[in-house]
């Protein structure tokens, strides 16, 4: 908790400093993960634009989102491209979503993946946020030589998760005499087909989904998906960093209200 505090505490300062959001210059010309140039010849993540308009916003990509959160530990660099695509989508920054898709890819997200965060997304986040990234995965793919084919590959099916049945009593209960096809249309298609689609595995769809819901700021929907991660093998620190980081990519406010609602459901 020392460390998730000092986090908190560095992006609070950022927003007190001109915010913690990041340009599309400086999220398309951060380097990739796997480069490893010496420090002297690599390129600033910040982008000369940041560097001439927002120098202290510059100083803080440089230094603290790209300097220590992006490597830093309790989350794989894989992990972190995950939650920041999903939420680059799902609060329609197409513009940053081109590079952070590139560095996902080489942080070991594969295609299929990335394809099946884009499908998860279309559902928890809304048909036109995920239409809306399609170009971007067009030409990300299209410069990569992408075999489109392998995409089209018919998926076997996972086994559901037993939280996942528990979700979708609820739902039921909840609506099913109110809003009968909603109910019907969340557990049929949502937990019934959604999450058994092998394109993601349980783990990972509840970390994209904790990042949706987080950077949408459905706080109060977290729980249910909270207590699925962890069954599916997501620990709360890995969740905790993944929150820190999206402090960065969603807001401080957000990160906060659901770091509140990760404390209260798996403990602190």
């Amino acid at each position: 908790m020392k460390k998730l505090t000092r986090n908190l505490f560095v992006a609070a300062s950022l927003v007190l400093t001109g915010g913690v959001s990041t340009t599309a210059s400086a999220q398309s010309e951060a380097p990739a993960a796997s480069e490893a140039a010496p420090e002297k010849s690599r390129a600033r993540p910040s982008g000369p634009l940041q560097q001439r308009l927002v120098p202290g916003m510059a100083k803080y990509t440089d230094e603290v989102l790209f300097g220590e959160i992006w490597p830093g530990e309790g989350l794989s660099p894989r992990d972190r491209s995950l939650a920041v695509i999903s939420v680059l989508i799902a609060t329609s920054k197409p513009a940053q979503l081109r590079g952070h898709l590139g560095r996902a890819l080489d942080n070991g997200v594969t295609p299929v993946e990335a394809s099946g965060v884009l499908t998860h997304l279309a559902i928890y986040s809304g048909w036109p946020n995920a239409v809306s990234a399609l170009e971007v995965y067009d030409g990300v793919y299209t410069e990569r030589n992408i075999d489109f084919t392998a995409l089209q590959a018919e998926l076997q099916r996972l086994s559901p998760a037993s939280s996942g049945a528990e979700a979708a009593e609820a739902i039921t209960a909840q609506f099913g005499a109110v809003a009968p096809k909603f109910a019907d249309l969340t557990n049929r298609v949502v937990f019934g087909d959604l999450w058994t689609r092998s394109d993601l595995s349980v783990r990972d769809r509840s970390l994209v989904t904790i990042a949706v819901l987080t950077a949408t700021g459905d706080i109060d929907l977290l729980e249910p998906y909270l207590r699925l991660g962890v069954e599916a093998g997501l620990t709360r620190d890995e969740i905790v960093e993944a929150l820190t980081h999206l402090a960065f990519y969603a807001g401080l406010g957000k990160a906060t209200r659901a770091l509140t609602v990760v404390t209260q459901t798996l403990g602190g």
